[in-house]
């Protein structure tokens, strides 16, 4: 007997009730139930959880994650991988530090921002007119800007004085901090571009089928270029609000964190095949890793527990997206 019946449909998911159309449903919803669940969890087994002031700190620790995570968000949708935002992340809070003495504050902000913004369309060129797999141009191009910037520093941190460069990482509005309104509204932002214009319609038809949509007569390469600017325009993002809060640039600051992006990326249901996924989502994704270190530190259980858990999240999301792509 054939293990795939006429539907489509493994004959094991059927006998356990999971269609194709309730598979989707759990890989679009999966993590909603994972985030509420662990929330309650934690609401009624650690007293501190559950308080304006912690909860504020999970949305602080999370927003420069949540920032570069939308933003990768956007190139797996169009069918890539961004494995240089960690050093773009870095490379960024150092042009700003080094330029804040001859430049102020918001300018030496800003020129950090476009230096992401440039090395993210530069990784667009190289993976759409060059042809290089994205996952091997990104390794390629973060050891590259990862390089420059220890060159820029010279293996040390660059400390800004000036307290107005510290604006965007520590002040707050509404007992909210910059950061994470910088969060939300970049979020915000993404979502509108993916849902409501003609660019966010055109990302997810190039990582669905980039076939159709060259022969529909897309520009497939401008468009994934522009997904690489956006990514590296997010990751950039992120490191000037490190930058700012610390008033330090440090080469090496985002060393190891496109790992914990893509994660975040993934655990939210974002297609690794693409052209599907969701910037909210994403978020609820940042969320999740969040909680999982804050509860863990609020229950003084072992850390060795977390990556374990984090490992099996993350698992089962690529599982659920792969079987639920082979039964559609």
């Amino acid at each position: 007997m054939n293990a795939i019946d006429v539907t489509g449909t493994p004959r094991w998911w059927r006998a356990l009730g999971l269609n194709r159309a309730r598979l989707s449903l759990a890989r679009e919803y999966a993590i909603v139930i994972t985030f509420v669940a662990l929330f309650a969890t934690l609401s009624l087994t650690s007293a501190p959880f559950f308080t304006r002031t912690n909860l504020l700190n999970v949305l602080d620790q999370s927003c420069a994650f949540g920032i570069i995570a939308a933003g990768e968000t956007v190139v797996f949708i169009s069918g890539g991988f961004d494995l240089s935002v960690g050093a773009v992340f870095g490379l960024a809070g150092v042009v700003a530090a080094m330029l804040e003495p001859h430049l102020g504050p918001a300018a030496a902000l800003a020129v950090g921002l476009l230096t992401g913004l440039g090395a993210g369309i530069v990784n667009g060129i190289l993976v759409t007119v060059g042809r290089i797999n994205s996952f091997m141009a990104t390794i390629g191009s973060g050891f590259v800007l990862g390089g420059f910037a220890l060159v820029l520093t010279k293996g040390y941190l660059i400390t800004v004085t000036n307290p107005s460069y510290a604006i965007l990482g520590r002040n707050k509005l509404f007992s909210v901090s910059y950061g994470t309104w910088s969060w939300l509204l970049f979020s915000a932002l993404l979502t509108v571009l993916l849902k409501a214009t003609m660019l966010g319609r055109y990302v997810f038809a190039s990582g669905g089928n980039e076939l159709a949509a060259r022969l529909s007569g897309l520009r497939v390469n401008l468009i994934r270029t522009a997904a690489f600017g956006i990514s590296g325009l997010a990751a950039a993002f992120g490191g000037i609000i490190l930058s700012s809060r610390v008033q330090t640039g440090q080469a090496d600051s985002g060393t190891g964190i496109e790992l914990t992006i893509i994660a975040a990326v993934v655990i939210g249901g974002t297609s690794i095949f693409g052209g599907q996924g969701a910037i909210w989502r994403t978020v609820l994704g940042v969320l999740l890793l969040t909680l999982i270190g804050n509860g863990f530190n609020l229950l003084n259980v072992n850390p060795i527990y977390q990556q374990i858990i984090q490992g099996l999240i993350i698992l089962f999301a690529v599982g659920l997206d792969a079987w639920s792509r082979r039964t559609s």
